[in-house]
């Protein structure tokens, strides 16, 4: 596997969030300053610049089916875009605190519903209609959302546990408490897992179906990045200079010996391709690795960058890898054998 430059922009910031286009024919990215920009895929030509957020932008969502695109920033506001005539199309205002959440429910579920945080609040939007329902504050802070992937409800995480509400009826499936800050929540592709990065430092997973949960603690640091493979088998994880890469299969991973996918700098960045299986890690002296799970040796693709990877996502069609850094450069990556 080769890894070359497709193409690279400077933005006017950090680059603190990106995403791909549904097609995979743009990719979104939003900088600490607040400004949000489209960029072709073929050949980075910039799209209809949006203005964005003037305090600040933190968050960007694509819906699934491409026709809006979704921005949260400190001003409070969680704004939609049209992003073929780059318009400002609507907004919903949570009156201050800082949106720093968003998710889209999957594809494939009813209507297209947006999950957005801010402070202690969460809402379901929708971007035509506005307002779909506001629930109760949470106990602190929300510090993660994730939707199951079959679209039946929301994981919202924050200090002191894990809340599932239902997508559809708006009540609580389950509540899973937990003692200690959650950094990052995923679910498996197969919904069968869900995983929360945490600060003690520790990664927990629970099985919903089955009312089990498991934890894996010993890490070196915060593990605050969590990626799945296609079929739900690997988990990587950050928390220290090593990936770490759990087998999830059957009984799950507690007990088990991860494979240790090292570093000479902490891990800031992991991310399986969306429809193969090579895993993305970066670590913090700017340095990109590509793994196969199958091998305990990087691939050839090794790649150095000037500073580390904030944001990092892969193309729709895994032929591309987005990567944002603390420098404000937006990098393309091209994928190729």
């Amino acid at each position: 596997m080769q890894l070359t430059k497709h193409w690279a922009t400077q933005l006017d910031d950090y680059v603190i969030d990106l995403d791909w286009s549904p097609d995979g024919s743009q990719v979104a990215a939003a900088s600490a300053a607040g400004s949000v920009q489209l960029f072709a895929t073929a050949d980075g030509a910039k799209g209809a610049p949006l203005s964005g957020h003037d305090d600040g932008a933190n968050a960007l969502a694509w819906r699934p089916d491409g026709k809006a695109l979704a921005s949260g920033g400190q001003d409070g506001k969680v704004k939609f875009w049209d992003p073929i005539a780059g318009q400002h199309t609507g907004s919903y205002d949570f009156g201050g605190a800082w949106v720093e959440h968003l998710a889209w429910r999957p594809a494939g579920a009813s209507k297209p519903v947006l999950a957005a945080s801010a402070g202690k609040k969460l809402a379901f939007i929708d971007a035509d209609a506005g307002l779909v329902h506001a629930f109760r504050d949470a106990p602190k802070t929300l510090s993660a959302l994730a939707w199951q992937p079959a679209g039946g409800c929301l994981a919202a995480a924050y200090f002191g546990g894990v809340c599932l509400w239902d997508a559809d009826d708006f009540v609580v499936q389950k509540e899973f408490p937990y003692a200690n800050g959650i950094h990052a929540l995923v679910w498996s592709p197969d919904n069968r897992w869900l995983v929360s990065g945490n600060q003690d430092p520790s990664v927990h997973l629970w099985l919903p179906a089955e009312d089990q949960e498991f934890h894996m603690s010993g890490y070196e640091g915060k593990v605050r990045h969590l990626s799945f493979d296609r079929a739900g088998r690997w988990l990587a994880t950050s928390g220290g200079r090593d990936a770490c890469l759990w087998d999830c299969e059957g009984a799950g991973p507690e007990g088990r010996e991860p494979q240790m996918y090292p570093h000479d700098a902490p891990v800031c960045a992991v991310a399986f391709q969306r429809q193969h299986a090579l895993l993305a890690t970066g670590s913090d002296d700017g340095v990109l690795m590509l793994w196969s799970p199958e091998r305990k040796q990087p691939l050839r693709a090794t790649v150095r960058m000037p500073s580390a990877a904030a944001r990092m996502a892969w193309s729709p069609d895994d032929r591309y890898l987005a990567i944002g850094t603390a420098q404000g450069i937006l990098y393309v990556l091209n994928c190729t054998e």
